[in-house]
């Protein structure tokens, strides 16, 4: 069985051979759980959605390197936490196990590429939990390390820390973390085996940009982290060796004329495309994803477009493992719909017809199926 890793480097010819299951996040009133369809990446069309489990609304989801299980931040009976689920062959999943993360609720979560670990981000509480992973994908009991500090550019969001995202360096040695309050990414060595967090460094951003989420570049030379509140994206270069970053560019998503039309405006998403020439971010207020195109040499980023994503309040975007494809999902219309991607420009083609109704959609997983 290939890995989740390995499957994301298959080419598009092997993937348009079989259909990709799709997860969906969702929070909300009408929410029940883990929405899923079937994407099928020849055409670009997604089946109706069906209720993959009922469960306390859920939020981000990741996947285990094995393709065979899904993670998710919830409520348990103890509080905030996450669960694991096991994938069946028709896409339903069935809870394996839950743990609380012993502080806040989490805004994101991430499985080490090794499957002996979990990252969560507490942005209430202001804090990253580790968890170990059993044999057979169970979780073992959070470990949390605090941040500390806030930046106080913006006083309302950034008196305190608020860890937004987490995630694994290439190699799977650091976590890196950025932080909305602190204005910046804190970098952790990992131990894997002990599922232990140590304190390395801090890569510290624009004032008041408020980072929210990040991608590593395809090479891994070069970070590109969104900062939320200012809708922008800055480059880092990476030392894979040291662990450590050096700060280079920052680009706008949307010029200030655009943003100044709109009551508010707060960036959401990043995805670096597979072959590492293109980025895109999510705009939530204008309700449009940035596309750029990147500089394989410095990491620059340059704006392509701005494309509307037919739906509002675009929380999460995601591409299908080919590149083929971008999914938006409107939080606040409870729809996703489905873009086609130049393969030579970056830019994105609406595809008619292709909306489909989930219940306020927040994440977007795709699997390949087994």
């Amino acid at each position: 069985m290939k890995s989740w890793f390995s499957a994301l480097l298959l080419s598009s010819t092997t993937l348009s051979a079989q259909s990709l299951h799709v997860y969906f996040g969702t929070r909300g009133e009408e929410s029940k759980g883990i929405y899923h369809s079937a994407f099928d990446p020849d055409k670009g069309t997604l089946s109706p959605p069906t209720l993959a489990v009922k469960d306390s609304p859920s939020g981000f989801l990741a996947i285990h390197p094995d393709g065979q299980k899904v993670y998710g931040v919830t409520w348990t009976p103890d509080g905030p936490g996450v669960a694991a689920y096991q994938i069946a062959k028709d896409g339903k999943l069935r809870r394996i196990n839950a743990k609380p993360t012993g502080d806040g609720g989490g805004t994101h979560v991430a499985v080490h590429p090794s499957g002996k670990c979990l990252l969560t981000a507490q942005y209430g509480g202001g804090s990253t939990a580790i968890f170990g992973l059993n044999p057979d994908g169970s979780l073992r009991d959070a470990t949390v390390v605090e941040h500390e500090g806030g930046s106080g550019v913006v006083g309302n969001r950034q008196d305190s820390p608020h860890p937004h995202w987490c995630g694994f360096s290439p190699d799977g040695r650091f976590a890196l973390v950025p932080d909305l309050g602190m204005d910046g990414m804190v970098i952790y060595k990992v131990d894997p085996d002990k599922a232990t967090l140590t304190k390395h460094g801090f890569a510290e951003s624009v004032p008041g940009g408020g980072p929210r989420h990040m991608r590593f570049s395809v090479d891994g030379r070069f970070i590109y982290l969104l900062n939320e509140l200012t809708l922008s994206v800055t480059t880092f270069a990476y030392d894979a060796e040291s662990g450590t970053t050096k700060r280079l560019t920052t680009t706008p998503a949307l010029s200030e004329e655009v943003k100044a039309k709109e009551t508010f405006n707060s960036a959401s998403e990043i995805l670096v495309h597979p072959s590492g020439k293109f980025v895109y971010s999510a705009n939530r207020g204008h309700d449009s994803v940035t596309a750029y195109r990147a500089n394989p040499e410095t990491g620059e980023l340059t704006v392509i477009e701005v494309e509307p994503i037919r739906g509002a309040w675009p929380r999460n975007i995601n591409m299908d493992p080919s590149g083929k494809w971008l999914l938006a999902a409107g939080g606040q219309s409870s729809t996703v719909s489905v873009f086609a991607i130049d393969q030579e420009s970056g830019a994105l083609v609406f595809q008619r017809g292709s909306i489909i109704n989930v219940p306020s959609p927040i994440c977007i997983l795709f699997v390949p199926q087994s």
